[in-house]
């Protein structure tokens, strides 16, 4: 096996070679010294956003053929800068100097009225919500609410301000603010503070450098905004100040710093079924990765209604993640738990409920942090709770493993612990390694819980494995035809030649990469591989008789095995079964009149086939063109077990690629093995590392040396370069093509590739009208001003998500947002090209 390793400007890169999956990656390390010029300990792997850590094996990873992996090489050590103080500690925990605090004034939790005056209108503003606020925060990482209350008000230094209300400073001992002895009241002044306002929930409104002004307590009521703003105001509403709210819950951690536009009054109002309208925005609770499962509250609009008798279905667009990107046509779980939008100024506080406890909103149910005891607090587990005993007593009294961070109770612990530990990193039993411990000869130092639930840790063999190409992934996935296409692939000729499976895969011709059937048991099947893994089969050509599949025992991850029992007709058997022209017969099989009416399937033979066939590849994988089955039915075969016969029977109009006929058309097109990218380089690699050492070994002159390719175009006569039969475009597609006059300087470019062949040709035009959105080819293709070609639902979504520009150039399309017409003229040109294409999109 063979990866590519770039460092991060793309200025070096590498091919590394003779690896295999559980190749360490402190050994790829010591291979990437001499190039990129590191030593083993400055280099930072990267694999698909993973760092790579020492111990583990490419296998862990899951780096397939040719991978890219990137590599940053450490320079020096960087210098210690300045810390910037928050709240008057630096980020390193440490206390910040007295200049630093000496604007710092105690925060009261009175209720709090903020006051500004702009410069530029000479108006007052008011904060939207005071401290004791009863409201829900949306959590920008996943869009959603939940339960908050609001500790402290800071005005955003955008808003340029002069005053503050002044204060009243009878201060409540029991507030948790420092009373001030004084009978003067304090001043209504902003402070400015040194600590930096970055608020990592809404990055969007507040500028993570600015110096932010702190609010002093008062008395005073606000204003209560005017009801009739509708749902977008509100949401759009910046008042200037900046929220620190702490979610319910989580009393104890920092509060976060939120937006006017992040917050709203806590959801109080539950409507019924009946009361809800299509076009509506209200608040559902929706699980993203399971809708059957209960999840996080989300703002939803109501497309859809059914309020019957025996139907009760709701249907609304969700609005998730950062950006609330809508989610079409959810299915809402819980119909009698819809909540509606409260407006600003109708939010309810700590004061009101604590008079009349009637007006606390109604707890809302969230998804479970547990999934195991469903966060019961009365059920014992081992999950979420001490690992030893399941008991969820004395929180302040369990520990967390930073490996496993499994928690532990310290009278649980063996020994038991007096204290919690006052280490940074504590490990629990399992997972410390004692690197002092006197190891005897041939052992090992016990491995860590993380890296025992490695893949590679789970490897019951020990042989090195991976080398080859059976276990490495597809690079590319066939997108000319949907994976139950019936039939041949376009572009794919009778007598194309691949020398991986894994290549025939990635071309959609026979998917599995292992298996040798490629069907549902519903549908049919859709393509077969003949390799000669049963001994009853057998090839004429034309015709042969196909056994279906299993009756093997193929535990401990065998390929192949003998048969130890009676095959069934079911799953691929009977996918096979569905694709005769005849009833489906369990029991005695069936045999069709008129076979050429039944589905076709695509046959592919195997070298390996060789040894029973002569009509089987001597090398690689072969396209042999459309079959048809004629008969199925059981019999015993020679391991005296039950298996199923297929009869085929070749219906397929291109001559076959052993005939005469077959082996000219094949020199014509100018078919050749294919090879996966870097094969070749990184076999002639190989044998130049082989020459060298052989070489150096003291070999080298004996015999003579093999002449390569690069010795004949250093030198002697050139090789003639094979004729390739130009490809036919047939007078209805010509002018079809010259009707797509919009699109004239992208088929003049496709029509150059037609005499290297109809491969070449099918996939210049399957390149040049490729959406940049889907990546597949273009469906109901719209031709933008721009001349640019995008799938229409790609657009729709795009405009639905309020991103009016082109995908691909950033034109602005807004005008087109209602008139996204449909090129019909390309639609039909592709669907004459690639017949299907469009089948399940």
């Amino acid at each position: 096996m063979w990866i590519q390793v770039r460092s991060f400007d793309g200025k070096v890169s590498m091919q590394v070679d003779n690896l295999s999956k559980l190749t360490k990656i402190e050994d790829l390390r010591e291979r990437l010294i001499e190039k990129f010029n590191a030593p083993a300990d400055r280099q930072r792997l990267f694999y698909r956003g993973k760092q790579l850590a020492d111990g583990h094996s490419l296998f862990d990873y899951n780096v397939g053929l040719n991978d890219l992996i990137q590599i940053l090489v450490r320079q020096d050590v960087p210098s210690e800068k300045a810390k910037p103080t928050v709240n008057g500690y630096n980020s390193g925990g440490e206390e910040s100097s007295a200049s630093d605090k000496e604007n710092k004034r105690p925060v009261t939790p009175e209720t709090v009225v903020a006051t500004t005056s702009s410069e530029e209108t000479g108006e007052d503003l008011k904060s939207t919500y005071k401290i004791g606020d009863i409201i829900d925060a949306r959590d920008i990482s996943v869009g959603a609410w939940f339960e908050a209350k609001i500790v402290k008000v800071v005005v955003d230094t955008g808003k340029k301000a002069e005053r503050v209300a002044e204060p009243n400073n009878n201060e409540d001992p029991q507030s948790g603010a420092e009373p001030n002895n004084n009978d003067k009241p304090l001043s209504g002044k902003l402070t400015e503070s040194s600590a930096t306002t970055g608020s990592s929930q809404d990055n969007k409104d507040t500028d993570s450098g600015a110096n932010s002004m702190e609010i002093d307590g008062g008395s005073e009521i606000i204003d209560k905004v005017k009801t009739e703003k509708n749902f977008e105001e509100i949401d759009n509403l910046n008042d200037g100040f900046i929220y620190h709210v702490v979610f319910e819950g989580y009393e104890d951690t920092d509060a976060e710093e939120l937006a006017c536009e992040r917050i709203r009054p806590r959801a109080k109002t539950v409507f019924k079924l009946s009361e809800i309208k299509e076009g509506q925005k209200v608040m559902i609770n929706y699980n993203v990765d399971d809708p059957d499962q209960r999840g996080f509250w989300y703002d939803a609009i109501v497309t859809k209604k059914q309020d019957t008798r025996t139907i009760k279905k709701l249907l609304a667009t969700v609005f998730i993640g950062p950006d609330l990107m809508p989610l079409d046509d959810c299915d809402i779980l819980f119909l009698n738990e819809i909540f509606g939008i409260e407006i600003a100024g109708t939010q309810l506080n700590v004061e009101d409920v604590a008079k009349d406890p009637s007006q606390s909103p109604v707890k809302r149910q969230n998804k479970p942090e547990c999934s195991h005891c469903m966060d019961n607090p009365r059920r014992k587990c081992k999950h979420c709770a001490c690992c030893v005993c399941g008991g969820k007593n004395d929180p302040d009294k369990q520990i967390l493993c930073d490996e496993c961070d499994q928690a532990y109770h310290l009278q649980c612990m063996n020994p038991a612990l007096d204290s919690i530990p006052e280490d940074d990193e504590w490990y629990c039993p399992d997972c410390k390694t004692d690197s002092d411990a006197i190891v005897k000869a041939g052992e090992k130092l016990k491995e860590s819980k993380k890296k025992s639930r490695m893949a590679s840790s789970t490897n019951s063999t020990s042989r090195d494995w991976g080398r080859g190409m059976a276990c490495v992934g597809r690079q590319n996935v066939c997108t000319v035809v949907p994976a139950n296409h019936f039939g041949s692939i376009p572009g794919i000729e009778v007598g194309t030649l691949w020398k991986f499976r894994v290549q025939v895969s990635e071309d959609g011709v026979h998917r599995p990469h292992v298996a040798g059937i490629h069907g549902r048991e519903d549908a049919g099947a859709f393509s077969i591989v003949l390799s000669g893994g049963y001994e009853d089969d057998k090839d004429d050509g034309e015709q042969f008789t196909y056994t279906g599949s299993g009756g093997r025992d193929l535990s401990g991850n065998k390929r192949t095995a003998e048969q130890s029992c009676d095959q069934v007709l079911t799953r691929t058997n009977k996918a096979l079964a569905k694709n005769c022209n005849a009833t489906i017969d369990n029991k005695k099989g069936a045999c069709s009149e008129e076979w050429k009416k039944g589905k076709p399937v695509r046959v592919v033979r195997n070298c390996k086939g060789r040894k029973h066939s002569k009509y089987a590849p001597e090398e690689g994988n072969r396209y042999d063109g459309i079959y048809k089955i004629s008969k199925y039915w059981p019999e015993k075969g020679k391991s005296g077990f039950l298996v199923w016969r297929y009869l085929f029977k070749r219906d397929d109009p291109t001559p076959a690629p052993w005939t005469k006929a077959g082996k000219k058309r094949i020199e014509e097109l100018g078919l050749e093995m294919q090879y996966p990218a870097g094969y070749l380089e990184a076999m002639a690699k190989k044998e130049e590392e082989e020459e060298t050492s052989s070489g150096a070994a003291g070999k080298k002159g004996k015999g003579k040396r093999k002449r390569t390719d690069s010795d004949s175009s250093s030198g002697g006569t050139p090789e003639k370069k094979q004729k390739v039969a130009k490809y036919t475009i047939n007078p209805a597609q010509k002018k079809l093509i010259k009707q797509d006059e919009i699109n004239k300087k992208l088929w003049e470019d496709a029509m150059l590739l037609t005499k290297e062949g109809g491969q070449k040709f099918l996939g210049k035009v399957e390149e040049l009208f490729n959406c940049i959105c889907c990546q597949e080819v273009v469906f109901k293709p719209v031709t933008t001003v721009c001349n640019h070609t995008i799938c229409k639902p790609c657009l729709t979504r795009s405009f639905k998500a309020e991103v009016y520009n082109c995908p691909m150039c950033r034109t602005d399309l807004k005008q087109e947002e209602d008139e996204l017409k449909v090129n019909k003229t390309l639609q039909t040109i592709l669907q004459n090209f690639f017949p299907g294409y469009e089948a399940g999109r």
